[in-house]
């Protein structure tokens, strides 16, 4: 007896079926897809039973459990990833996508992905093709080194470089090299994975030359120099440049790869600009001597997802033939697009054709105007309420690239009554969210990374946040 008194007072036999929660929820949102309903009203139903097992919950809230299942319906009904409007200024934000593929890229892919292709077939001989023959061409074309290979990312290329180069051999390092990026992306843990040995040279703030020539011997594959992503060293520094670490391979027989994270194949502009970065251009890292380079595609590059190598045609040639290239190999849309995109840099049209490169090179001037014009139509819809202001700014480029540099802009800064935390939040609810920074108590509107037609998008979302109920 005393034991069904403990289920009778156990507060999640009071909570009502699942039938139940999933009428309420038609009928609130009909127009919700029947299984999103389903998997919503569960959700909530497993949520409030969860909260009610904690001590204190003794009720649940049948109103709050339908919001919860609705809330949970609609995020698993609305597509996803979906379209937002980068106001942040950081024109390769990781968490917004990085670079945003030019008009004619996502034609290419939207082309190859509704039809069948040629992907694997030489049609003048009838016999199976090389699929990444064309873009590993282009690649060298740009470049100028002797071959290239594409996979599905960078940690990918990373990954099969060093599993091809030094599997069951050492790899030397600068400790002061040893980085986390986002994603808890470490390189101690992608050497583990690729099979190799790490040997850490130097301290965290400095390492000489004599450092890596300490350490070398029989076992010693490679030698490995990665980009700082997110950070950069002052002070009290010392660092081995590429050519000299080059040179010290070159006596040693040992190759030297680096790891650029973020790699160019046209400069972005002259020595002194924001945007000058010499330390990401690949032609000018592998003269310097790297035996083999690989970067990101959707970072500087302004293509899709990939993962670049670029060396020596008999390194590259061994990266072709590992096992492991298969499984990081690039997928259809992906090679479509970086086909598009690669073509466009050879013909001299990326700075014109390219989202990312556009923005990056984009004239102060000529943001300051787009932002006074952009700021005379948010204030026809913000409401009398609304303070809007014209203000200089600067942000990151993003992505771990160039981490020092910031990029001078302008921005519409937007006060308002509810808050900057509230209409920021509030943006980001809208049928299409409005992504932006915060500063001194107002939400910063950054035009450099307004795409041609986000400015619609921007004001419906403003007068859906500043209609919004609070």
């Amino acid at each position: 007896m005393e034991e069904r008194g403990e289920v009778k007072r156990d507060p999640r036999r009071r909570l009502p079926a699942a039938d139940r929660v999933i009428r309420e929820l038609k009928a609130e949102a009909p127009w919700l897809p029947d299984w999103a309903v389903a998997a919503g009203a569960r959700r909530a139903l497993e949520e409030a039973r969860r909260r009610l097992a904690e001590p204190g919950h003794a009720s649940g809230d049948p109103e709050g459990l339908v919001a919860s299942a609705l809330a949970h319906a609609q995020g698993l009904a609305r597509p996803h990833p979906a379209r937002v409007v980068n106001a942040t200024g950081v024109v390769l934000h990781t968490n917004l996508g990085r670079a945003p593929l030019a008009p004619g890229a996502a034609r290419a892919a939207a082309a190859v992905g509704s039809s069948y292709t040629d992907l694997e077939l030489d049609l003048r001989e009838g016999e199976r093709g090389d699929r990444l023959g064309p873009v590993s061409e282009q690649l060298t074309l740009l470049s100028g080194a002797e071959a290239a290979h594409v996979v599905n990312n960078n940690a990918a290329a990373l990954l099969l470089a060093l599993n091809t180069l030094a599997q069951g051999r050492e790899v030397i390092v600068s400790r002061g090299e040893l980085v986390e990026i986002g994603g808890a992306f470490r390189i101690p843990e992608i050497c583990e994975r690729a099979g190799v040995t790490l040997v850490e040279v130097g301290t965290t703030n400095r390492t000489h030359a004599a450092d890596y020539e300490r350490v070398l011997g029989e076992r010693s594959a490679l030698l490995l120099k990665v980009h700082r992503s997110n950070f950069e060293q002052r002070g009290f520094v010392c660092e081995v440049g590429l050519a000299e670490l080059a040179r010290i391979g070159r006596r040693r027989g040992i190759p030297v790869l680096e790891d650029l994270g973020s790699g160019l194949l046209v400069e972005l502009g002259p020595e002194g600009s924001p945007a000058f970065a010499p330390e990401s251009y690949a032609p000018a890292r592998l003269r310097l001597g790297a035996d083999v380079v690989c970067f990101s595609a959707d970072k500087l590059l302004g293509g899709p997802q990939a993962g670049i190598l670029l060396g020596s045609a008999a390194r590259i040639e061994a990266m072709r033939a590992n096992p492991l290239a298969r499984a990081l190999r690039l997928d259809k849309l992906c090679l479509a697009a970086l086909d598009w995109t690669l073509k466009v840099l050879l013909e001299g049209r990326g700075a014109q054709e390219l989202p990312v490169l556009r923005e990056l090179l984009a004239p102060v001037a000529m943001l300051e105007q787009r932002a006074r014009t952009l700021a005379e139509r948010l204030a026809n819809v913000g409401g009398s309420g609304l303070a809007i202001e014209v203000l200089p700014e600067a942000a990151p480029i993003g992505a771990g690239s160039l981490p020092s540099a910031r990029l001078p802009s302008w921005v519409v800064a937007l006060r308002s009554p509810q808050g900057a935390q509230e209409l920021a939040a509030a943006l980001r609810t809208a049928p299409i969210p409005v992504v932006a920074r915060i500063r001194d108590g107002a939400v910063l509107i950054d035009v450099r990374t307004l795409l041609e037609d986000d400015t619609s998008a921007l004001e419906a979302a403003l007068g859906f946040a500043c209609g919004a109920p609070r």
